[in-house]
């Protein structure tokens, strides 16, 4: 009897002790798939000299890559968004879309109360491929959108509970700090760009002098019915001054979603 309550403790032990070394080996991922409604603001001076207000639609696919234990994780951002906006007299509109991806690797450089107030900073590559287009022009209807950039980015999450039941309060600030951008010259036709093959500085360098930008998200998480649901603001400013024309696309969005957050685990031999 004393030797098989001897091999039961060992074996709880080990049992312990696998279980322990497992769990330094986990990764935990986060992912927040958000739908988000707002009021935009459109300026492509290759188009239209006038400013157009509408309503935008958008998608976020936002994902947290964690190993446990450790203060380097991932950041993954899938978003697509449609807009429709009108000019001042309302004899004319424009449609535009867009998406971004960012990928990126960020470092937590303050943790305290246990893992209750976070701080983190990195950077991501973000890129961007859409277009806008202007219902009244026959000649040079759209204008494309391509660049890429190096964003630096700074988020910060508090988590808290309520009567037992977990939230989380968190904000990320993202800036544009170099890139590239395509954009036609002042005067040039898109037929003079493609069909012609007549390169006038067509690939331009941005910085943060001549592409000014931001994007920032503010959200709150809480437990309903056994599910994370996030709401927040979003919002999305994006600018440049290029080739001597001027753009800009500024959005404020309300977002909500659903936010899932698992774990898995890597089995060692």
């Amino acid at each position: 009897m004393k030797n098989n309550k001897r091999y039961v403790c060992i074996l709880a032990a080990l049992v312990l002790m696998t279980v322990s070394a497992v769990a330094q080996e986990g990764r935990i991922i986060t992912n927040s798939k958000l739908l988000g409604v707002g009021a935009t603001n459109i300026l492509d001076t290759y188009l239209s000299p006038e400013k157009y207000n509408g309503t935008e639609l958008r998608y976020i696919s936002h994902t947290l890559r964690e190993h446990e234990g450790k203060r380097l994780y991932r950041e993954i951002i899938h978003q697509g968004n449609v807009a429709y906006a009108d000019n001042r007299a309302g004899n004319g509109s424009e449609m535009a879309g867009m998406y971004n991806f960012q990928y990126g690797w960020h470092y937590r450089v303050l943790s305290l109360e246990a893992d209750r107030l976070t701080l983190g900073v990195g950077g991501n590559i973000d890129a961007n491929l859409g277009f806008i287009y202007n219902t009244r022009n026959s000649n040079n209807p759209a204008q494309a959108r391509l660049y890429l950039n190096i964003t630096p980015v700074i988020e910060a999450a508090y988590r808290f509970y309520i009567k037992n039941s977990p939230h989380t309060l968190r904000y990320e600030l993202s800036v544009p700090l170099l890139g590239v951008m395509f954009s036609p010259n002042y005067g040039q036709s898109y037929y003079e760009i493609f069909s012609q093959g007549n390169y006038d500085h067509n690939v331009v360098p941005t910085w943060m002098g001549n592409a000014p930008s931001l994007r920032q998200l503010l959200t709150f998480d809480f437990t309903l019915w056994g599910t994370t649901f996030r709401v927040g603001y979003l919002g999305d400013f994006q600018q440049a001054k290029v080739n001597g024309l001027r753009s800009h696309v500024y959005t404020n969005s309300l977002v909500v979603g659903v936010t899932k957050r698992f774990q898995l685990i890597k089995m060692r031999p």
